[in-house]
């Protein structure tokens, strides 16, 4: 038996948590705000504490920040959400939270999380100390966001939270388009280092013969043409962020003084004997697979280990069906504002769904911006998106068991709006899929336990 902490404002959720919490054998304190749960986590040794993120007055997230501030030891912390969102996901990971979850949150769901969170308590029921941070305010959405629902991207906004933690060098790797500068973005908005620059270069797209003076500088007259000193990305980046996109193109001679430089963390311009000290935090970018360029004597194994200290993958958005439309409706209002964003119409949605997207989120972000400027009418139809390639193996034509979507689905209820299109994601990933549903659930990024429930609730097999 644990002593566990629900800490929720919603009474009603608040009790039938502390109820799942009860019937498996443990302990259970309530609180209802964040100073009342301080109160509580000073006074008694916690295993586990659910937290929920929005409350009145002192939110999750203060209060998080707060426990780790006053706790010797913070134990496992899960925050809850009903209004999920990439940077609270990667702020509640950065603060130190053992995992966050998405309300309704089911018995199963709290049974594998606690299980995980109470296997991380050491000898004697000591908790492991968790990373902290101070806290930062998480600000609006933003263009920079990376948009997802799907719970393949809640698993990428949690590994961006652990990794803002840190300060070590983190790999990004995923297919072209799938936004990988994105990732480096949020990583250095939600660091230690968000005051400091933020720096990308494309090793890809500066001839070798110029890359190490992009990457080092050089001074006056060290090359035909150095008419002046030039400091170079490190020296750019310094006390902030250095993206270095595409690193899987670098040439191998590059690629040693990169190592170099990582690890003295200095670097010489070109021309120049003297080092230059540098602080700087490099995430590396590529679609390539590493491993087998090391393997093929295209890329050096030293620099690969110093690379992938951490190492975040983005799945394609093919495997992402549930982010597909919201990604789509941000990209309308985006190129729309400030006046209202165009309307996807039911069957543009079942177009988008069908497609393969070998472009990734940039090829849907161009189509949506081409129908913004090519359409005058105030919604988009599947003629309107002019999608090029192939669609997805096993996608439904229009009447497929789920039935097409009415043409006026979005002005439906919402509950029965939601029921449709739900329908619609397990049909076409059911049928992607032929049948598996283990590989079903990967491709709408949802746990298998969910994807079972609702395969009951619509009666599909």
């Amino acid at each position: 038996m644990a002593r566990i902490l629900a800490v929720d404002d919603d009474a009603a959720f608040r009790e039938s948590l502390t109820e799942t919490l009860q019937g498996l054998g443990h302990e259970v304190h309530e609180a209802a705000s964040g100073p009342e749960a301080l109160d509580l986590a000073q006074r008694h040794r916690y295993a586990a504490i659910f937290l929920d993120h929005r409350m009145p007055g002192m939110d999750g997230l203060e209060t998080l920040a707060a426990l780790a501030a006053r706790l010797p030891q913070l134990p496992p912390v899960v925050v809850l959400t009903a209004y999920a969102s990439g940077s609270g996901t990667i702020e509640a990971m950065r603060l130190g939270a053992f995992d966050h979850l998405t309300k309704p949150v089911g018995r199963a769901a709290v049974i594998d999380v606690l299980d995980r969170a109470l296997r991380t308590r050491g000898d004697g029921g000591e908790e492991a100390a968790l990373p902290t941070a101070a806290a930062r305010p998480a600000g609006d959405e933003d263009e920079g966001e990376l948009i997802g629902i799907s719970e393949a991207m809640r698993e990428v906004h949690k590994r961006i939270g652990l990794a803002a933690a840190s300060d070590v060098p983190v790999l990004v790797q995923g297919e072209t388009g799938t936004g990988k500068e994105l990732v480096a973005r949020a990583l250095h908005r939600h660091s230690a280092r968000s005051a400091g620059p933020f720096v990308a270069l494309n090793c890809a797209a500066i001839p070798k013969e110029l890359l190490e003076s992009e990457l080092f500088g050089h001074v006056k007259g060290a090359f035909t043409g150095a008419a002046a000193e030039r400091p170079g990305c490190f020296r750019a980046a310094d006390g902030g962020v250095l993206l270095l996109d595409e690193i899987g193109d670098m040439a191998p001679d590059v690629q040693a003084k990169l190592l170099r430089a990582l690890q003295e963390g200095e670097v010489t311009p070109l021309g120049s004997h003297r080092p230059v000290k540098v602080n700087v935090r490099v995430v590396a970018a590529t679609h390539r697979d590493l491993a087998a360029a090391v393997r093929e004597g295209r890329f050096r194994e030293d620099l690969r280990y110093r690379l992938e200290v951490l190492t975040i993958a983005l799945p394609p958005l093919r495997e992402r069906l549930a982010d597909i439309v919201p990604l789509a409706e941000h990209f309308l209002r985006r190129a729309a504002a400030p006046r209202p964003a165009k309307r996807l119409s039911a069957d543009a949605a079942r177009a988008l769904l069908d497609h393969a997207w070998p472009g990734n989120v940039r090829e849907l972000r161009n189509v949506m911006e081409r129908c913004h400027a090519l359409q005058r009418g105030a919604s988009i139809t599947a003629a309107d998106l002019d999608l090029r390639g192939d669609a997805l193996p096993g996608a439904l034509e229009a009447g497929g068991s789920a039935g097409p979507l009415p043409a006026d689905w979005l002005e439906l209820p919402l509950p029965a709006a939601v029921e449709r299109l739900e329908r619609l994601l397990l049909e076409r990933a059911l049928a992607q899929a032929e049948g598996n549903r283990s590989q079903a659930a990967r491709h709408l990024g949802i746990h298998r336990q969910l994807l079972y429930s609702k395969l009951a609730q619509y009666g599909l097999d």
